[in-house]
């Protein structure tokens, strides 16, 4: 444990200092916002034609609705804390093994599975870190440029706030989930690839052909974990809570669409992280 602990201490003093470590940090929340300024710039051109030519004043009045702008925001976030936290799994070992830094470490009496689980924990504290300011920056941004609300139409309330923030808080519960299993498998292709280069390239690779092809695999791509967080060919439940907070009533998702949500994430995170302390024991460094 004391191994573990000074390992740990060491990876978060130099991630202090790590320009990978502040991208993963930053750049998440810097693209919500960048988001945020687009669409707002992008509905007042809307509006203005719209208020020359009318339109559906229900369709107006959602796009002024601050709730789905915020999901939208997170969403898009979340693809790409994703995408960074894998790359920079697969990147940070295997370029203290090319480099020869990490066997400094070992020289100091830190145990391989100590450096591996070390890192891990480093990866999901950074990546904890920038969630939260991805999701104080989406929620203030949102507000900035727009306005919380119910789902209202002909002075009707179709869904309350209590029922909107629900939804909200089981989507991103459901999206979160699986990032402990996209840092594993990064992690897991650092101790196994032969370079750094060649582990980044391998990571983004895989997670990106995942991403494809899940699409094609139906109610099979249940079993992997990638279907369940926000990407690019985006199947998450976050991607429904877009639509229920905007007054759509047609999102009809399975009961058993959550469990395999909360089990397939855990059971990939399992399986990464034993591999990894497996290969990292038996690799040369």
């Amino acid at each position: 444990m004391s191994n573990l602990l000074a390992a740990l201490r060491l990876e978060l003093f130099l991630s202090r200092y790590s320009l990978a470590a502040k991208i993963v940090l930053l750049a998440p929340a810097l693209v919500c916002l960048a988001r945020f300024l687009l669409v707002w710039l992008n509905q007042a051109g809307q509006q203005a034609r719209a208020g020359l030519i009318g339109a559906d004043s229900f369709e107006l009045a959602q796009a002024q609705n601050a709730y789905g702008h915020f999901v939208d925001g997170m969403n898009t976030g979340l693809t790409i804390l994703a995408l960074l936290l894998v790359a920079l799994a697969a990147y940070d070992f295997s370029s203290e093994r090319d480099t020869g830094s990490i066997r400094h470490v070992l020289i100091r009496r830190a145990g391989r599975g100590s450096i591996v689980l070390a890192k891990l924990l480093q990866l999901h504290i950074l990546g904890l870190l920038s969630l939260v300011l991805l999701g104080l920056t989406a929620w203030a941004g949102s507000a900035f440029f727009w306005d919380f609300g119910p789902v209202v139409e002909d002075g009707f309330e179709l869904i309350g706030e209590d029922e909107i923030l629900y939804e909200i808080h089981l989507g991103l519960l459901m999206a979160v989930i699986p990032l402990p299993a996209v840092i594993a498998f990064g992690m897991l292709v650092s101790v196994a690839a032969q370079s750094a280069t060649q582990a980044v390239t391998l990571a983004l690779g895989a997670t990106l052909a995942m991403d494809i092809f899940k699409v094609l695999l139906g109610e099979r791509a249940w079993y992997l974990y990638a279907t369940f967080h926000p990407s690019l060919l985006d199947q998450s439940y976050l991607r429904e809570v877009s639509r229920l907070v905007r007054g759509f009533s047609d999102v009809l998702v399975e009961d058993r669409f959550f469990v395999f949500n909360e089990w397939a994430p855990a059971v990939s995170l399992l399986i990464f992280a034993l591999a990894a302390l497996f290969v990292a024991q038996r690799r040369s460094l």
